[in-house]
């Protein structure tokens, strides 16, 4: 399924391609994604990372559609934040000194310094408000964690 999946962004990323082709490659390799991650908390992840990523690079290329959840800058942001265990409040008090911290604990903020990733560009796109002010608190409290 990996190799679908990665033929499918392969396709979705191809600036030779028209919009709209592109748009049904990337929601094939969204819908694979899905399917193929298990429930534990490191593939949850991947799987959060990957979709949000791609849907965050569509959004920029080929912009915004508010009626697509998929492609809807704020619903990205949501299920961005959706996965996150902690609040960026608790993500930051743990990242202190996190190389003293029990391995689970900085696999726990790993984890949400991937899943975040996509609000560095995502940020952008979205309207001013509380999601928005959000995406920028965890962009502050990416910087400190390992």
């Amino acid at each position: 399924m990996e190799y679908l999946r990665e033929v499918a962004l392969s396709r979705a990323e191809n600036a030779r391609l028209p919009a709209e082709s592109r748009k049904q490659w990337a929601k094939l390799s969204l819908e694979v994604n899905a399917r193929m991650h298990g429930e534990g908390s490191w593939d949850q992840a991947r799987m959060t990372r990957q979709s949000c990523g791609l849907r965050t690079m569509i959004i920029e290329e080929l912009g915004p559609d508010p009626n697509d959840s998929d492609w809807n800058p704020a619903a990205v942001a949501s299920d961005i934040m959706s996965a996150l265990a902690l609040t960026p409040l608790q993500a930051r008090e743990l990242s202190v000194r996190w190389q003293d911290r029990p391995i689970e604990q900085i696999g726990l903020l790993r984890r949400i310094k991937n899943v975040t990733a996509p609000l560095e560009r995502l940020q952008h796109h979205l309207p001013p408000g509380s999601l928005h002010d959000l995406a920028l608190e965890w962009l502050t409290v990416r910087n400190h964690l390992p």
